[in-house]
């Protein structure tokens, strides 16, 4: 008689966990109030809008998610999208340029809800790797470009990256004492709170963007920021005003928050192209994210980025009708989210009610947060993504993929984002070649499929590249039952990076499918770098010599 299988347990009720989510969202939203206000601040939208995605991403998004411990909202790499619209669209005009901004994230919601019903969620694995942190990289560095000189108290009258970077010497010599004080206090804080947190274990359990309020809030006070004024520095016997302006500037209610897209010049090239990115970027960005936090969920849930990609898409429809920034499933909360112990999506939706209520009312708090210290947690955030730990680690994945990340962060900052990321996959695509993938294979790759029972084998041919992965994936996904995979690489003369680390992140998921996935055929390959995920080129050997 066969032993009957005794069933899985049901799944702990997410309501059994609201303890430990609503600490962890709490802390959370400690993190993210700041953090929302200097993004939206950054990208030219007003300080209210950051919020507004954030309690939109927490209290609606967040029941449309697969991703568990995900936390919704804006993020920083979405700033230079985000200014560029509001500038250019506005001709001039911030006000006019804001709401035409706010069209084009509509839009681009609508676009991003499409792409979740089509099922493209697969998007991010498209994307070099090389690419995508090089995009990141150039993203931070033009973060800093503008930051460093509102943490300084000056206004920059340079207003591209590149002169920013230049005018940077300028504004250190110009610098406002009082407003640069409250500016680089906030920053060694947050470069030393790993210290601090290391030393004394009670630190552990503060945010660092708390410890930066609770240090420059109390500052403003004593220099009086809430009235304009001048003062005098003896040590360069110069004056100096400070005032209002150098704090977070609230409407008087959220009512008065809200602001509505003007679709005027939604069908412009100019609207086009922003409509482009922020669908483009934004999902990916998000799909990347959802996949990181998924690996970092102690209790190892997959997502269904599908699905997540349409509670983004959702949620930035909801946010660009109201006035707020975009939002995509942002790594840094979701990482402090796990690590505050959150155990379901209660977190993130705790995350944002606290939001909602503490705007709603405490505003007379946020007014007195320095302008300097959310520049602070900017420019942090800046050089964490163009971290020269970033280019060490690129090039020990391979010299050719320096050449293709430091190619898209150069090309990005000189011109935009959109040319960046093309200008890259350009690069890669020109190595492949060079590197013997022939050019009909870099889009359909030819696949030998074999069903062996419960086992399948690929024979991929040819190349193996990001551009073409898709096509491998799909195969896999024809086959839900297969216990075991076997892609053979033996007549491929190509394996990029892209595809050997997305093959590694497939592989852990299969398994925790109980399925098992493996790798043959590469003995003949030789490695373009120690990095036991870099690219692999088939040998050639040269014909023995005759006697």
């Amino acid at each position: 008689m066969p032993v009957p299988k005794i069933p899985d347990p049901p799944p702990e009720p997410a309501l059994s966990t609201w303890k430990s989510d609503l600490v962890s969202g709490f802390l959370v939203f400690l993190i993210a109030l700041p953090l929302s206000l200097g993004i939206a601040m950054a990208s030219g939208f007003p300080p209210i809008a950051g919020v507004l995605t954030a309690v939109v991403g927490g209290v609606i998004a967040t029941w449309l998610g697969s991703a568990q411990l995900t936390i919704k909202g804006p993020a920083a790499g979405l700033i230079v999208i985000a200014l560029g619209a509001v500038q250019e669209l506005g001709g001039g005009d911030n006000a006019t340029g804001y709401r035409r901004a706010l069209a084009c994230i509509v839009v681009a919601a609508v676009v991003q809800i499409a792409f979740a019903l089509a099922r493209a969620g697969t998007l991010g694995d498209f994307f070099p790797t090389s690419v995508v942190h090089g995009m990141l990289a150039a993203i931070g560095i033009i973060i800093c470009s503008k930051q460093i000189h509102t943490l300084l108290g000056i206004t920059p009258t340079a207003k591209e990256p590149l002169p920013l970077l230049l005018e940077i010497p300028a504004s250190v010599v110009r610098l406002n004492p009082a407003i640069a004080l409250i500016g680089v206090l906030s920053l060694v804080l947050l470069f030393g709170y790993p210290a601090l947190a290391r030393r004394t274990r009670w630190m552990q359990k503060i945010p660092a963007p708390l410890l930066v309020l609770a240090a420059s809030m109390p500052l403003a006070l004593v220099f009086d920021l809430e009235h304009r004024h001048t003062y005098t520095f003896s040590v360069t016997d110069s004056i100096y005003t400070i005032g209002p302006k150098f704090l977070v500037n609230l409407p008087g209610s959220l009512v008065q928050a809200i602001a509505f897209p003007d679709f005027s010049q939604v069908a412009s090239s100019a609207s086009l192209k922003y409509i482009l990115m922020f669908s483009l970027v934004g999902s990916i960005e998000s799909l990347l994210s959802a996949k990181a936090v998924s690996s970092l969920d102690p209790e190892r849930r997959s997502a269904d980025l599908d699905k997540d990609l349409l509670a983004t898409g959702v949620g930035n429809l909801v946010a660009g009708m109201l006035g707020g920034l975009p939002m995509i499933s942002e790594i840094v909360r979701s990482s402090a989210n796990i690590g505050y112990g959150a155990r379901s999506r209660l977190s993130n939706f705790f995350h944002g009610a606290f939001l909602l209520v503490f705007v709603a009312f405490a505003p007379g708090l946020i007014h007195r947060i320095p302008l300097a210290a959310l520049a602070a947690m900017l420019t942090f955030t800046g050089v964490r993504l163009a971290s020269p730990r970033e280019f060490v680690h690129t090039l020990r994945i391979g010299k050719e993929q320096l050449v293709v990340f430091v190619a898209t962060a150069v090309i990005t900052i000189a011109t935009d984002l959109l040319v960046g990321v093309a200008a890259g996959i350009a690069v890669e695509m020109f190595i492949h070649v060079l590197n013997g993938a022939p050019i009909r294979s870099l889009f359909r790759p030819d696949i030998e499929e074999r069903v062996d029972g419960g086992r399948l084998v690929l024979r991929v041919k040819q190349a193996a590249v990001f551009s073409n992965y898709l096509s491998i994936k799909r195969r896999l996904a024809r086959h839900p039952d297969a216990t075991a995979v076997e892609i053979d690489f033996a007549d491929t003369r190509l394996v990029d990076h892209t595809v050997m680390a997305n093959l590694h992140d497939l592989k852990a998921t299969l398994e925790r499918e109980g399925r098992r996935l493996t790798l043959s055929g590469l003995d003949d390959h030789g490695p373009m770098s120690s990095h036991p995920l870099s690219a692999r080129k088939k040998v050639v050997l040269a014909p023995a010599m005759s006697r």
